[in-house]
């Protein structure tokens, strides 16, 4: 007598959950190339000036800096932290590169680049620390540290600023310079995007981190040391404030105590309107960058055609607000697909 052998009900696999989630996010990340692609349109037909070399040129500088901001900021953002001192760790950054270069202007570019590296990351490791061993909120945090790095930048300025005549002509030319036409800044930010990315995609430091951002009981219970982790993260993205604090001397010469002032609604924008959840473990470095690219073009574009930058920020607030309540739509899909799921288990 042969046994009827009775098919299983198919279960929804954690990792088909985990791939039905990234393409919510790849969707995301194909609407904003889209955006992209009708603003830039609509914008050239009102003025040709946008697609001329010189703006296309200056569009890519400053995605550059703002997309190697928005990238450590999506690491820290997976990991359900948020780091709001970028900005200011961007000018002590600046300030500090500039005020070396200006006293040392024999030094190769290369030097500047490590030092303003490792202003960031020393202060990126403090946020760590404030974290992981004050036990408190990574937001109440990083808005201390922001005005306590900005208050350190005014106290060394003393009220002076370092003028572009004063920088040696190599380190200016650094922030011009091209590579078979391609500015240098670009060229590292690309750099920066396609390391992270492989980082987070392919190794296992990278799943982790989303694990934590994902459900950080599960991760502890897991064995993943979340706050070794989370110090990383918050090291990194301190790390890569300082690289941008770097192209932002080399790219406009002129750096004060100032610089950077105001970044972190933009860099917070960029990785949430690029698909990385504000609530933690999805999203990507690519879709930060693009998001990064699409908040230079909406500038941009907003100047061409000659109207008032409050709406920039208005557009920026409208698209954080739309990426967050985009990210609770899809958790409370996912939670009724599990739970329906589950009541035919």
């Amino acid at each position: 007598m042969n046994a009827t052998k009775v098919a299983a009900p198919p279960r929804e696999s954690l990792s088909d959950r985990s791939s039905w989630a990234a393409n919510v996010f790849k969707a995301r990340e194909s609407g904003i190339v889209l955006a992209l692609i009708v603003l830039v349109a609509f914008t050239a037909t009102q003025n040709s000036r946008f697609l001329s070399g010189q703006s296309i040129r200056d569009i890519l500088l400053g995605t550059a800096i703002l997309a190697v901001l928005a990238v450590g900021q999506a690491v820290v953002i997976i990991t359900r932290n948020i780091d709001l001192s970028v900005g200011s760790v961007l000018g002590l950054s600046a300030f500090a590169v500039g005020s070396l270069m200006r006293d040392n202007p024999g030094l190769p570019v290369i030097v500047a680049l490590l030092a303003g590296i490792a202003v960031g990351a020393v202060c990126g490791l403090l946020n760590g620390v404030l974290v992981r061993f004050g036990q408190v909120p990574a937001l109440v945090v990083t808005l201390g540290t922001l005005y306590a790095f900005r208050g350190v930048s005014f106290f060394w300025a003393g009220g002076q600023q370092i003028n572009a005549d004063k920088l040696p002509a190599s380190f200016l030319d650094f922030g011009t310079a091209s590579v078979l036409g391609i500015p240098w800044l670009v060229l590292i930010a690309v750099v920066v995007l396609v390391i992270a990315g492989i980082v987070l995609r392919s190794y296992r430091a990278g799943r982790e981190l989303y694990a934590m951002g994902s459900s950080p009981q599960a991760a502890k219970l897991a064995g993943i040391k979340v706050g070794r982790n989370t110090s990383a993260a918050f090291l990194v993205s301190g790390a890569l404030a300082g690289l941008a604090g770097v192209l932002f001397a080399a790219r406009f010469g002129t750096v004060d105590a100032a610089a950077g002032t105001g970044y972190e609604l933009n860099v917070v924008a960029a990785a949430v309107v690029g698909g990385v959840a504000v609530f933690g473990g999805s999203g990507s470095v690519w879709g930060a960058g693009l998001g990064a690219l699409l908040l230079t073009v909406i500038g941009s574009a907003l100047a061409v055609l000659d109207i008032n930058q409050f709406w920039q920020q208005a557009i920026v607030g409208a698209l954080i607000l739309l990426a967050i309540g985009a990210d609770r739509l899809v958790a409370v899909r996912v939670a009724k697909a599990l739970k329906k799921r589950d009541s035919h288990v």
